[in-house]
């Protein structure tokens, strides 16, 4: 996934320091992000706009345009910690398809270019693209 970011420095700082990520290539205009497996770059540009901010799911308010990271329990719980540490707003965080096929724990936070991260934690990771439809 690519992604356009503000500052270089900002968008790394968020996604090392406070998440604990790893950094991959970078230059002065584009950054790669190890997160947990899964690669995402940033690259300078402009504003990214969405019109529909948020969407319903279940009984929580959720941001449209966010993309998912899947991660293990312990995975799961020290970035939660971190955030809390860090005193980040946690929109939402909470169980999704409780008792269905799918079951999550999930929260989403903002990182510095105003793009929300959604940290999953799924109770049985077969289940990942399962539905009960």
């Amino acid at each position: 996934m690519s992604l356009p970011c503000h500052n270089i420095s900002e968008t790394q700082s968020f996604y090392v320091e406070v998440l604990g990520a790893a950094i991959g290539r970078s230059t002065t205009q584009w950054l790669d992000i190890d997160l947990f497996g899964n690669q995402i770059t940033f690259t300078v540009a402009g504003p990214f706009s969405f019109q529909f901010k948020s969407y319903k799911f279940e009984e929580a308010i959720l941001p449209s345009f966010h993309f998912g990271v899947l991660v293990s329990a312990a995975q799961w719980n020290m970035l939660l910690e971190r955030v809390r540490v860090e005193s980040l707003e946690l929109p939402v965080n909470t169980s999704f398809l409780q008792d269905k096929p799918g079951t999550h724990r999930s929260f989403f936070v903002e990182d510095p270019n105003g793009y929300m991260v959604e940290f999953k934690h799924f109770h049985n990771p077969e289940e990942v693209f399962s539905s009960d439809t």
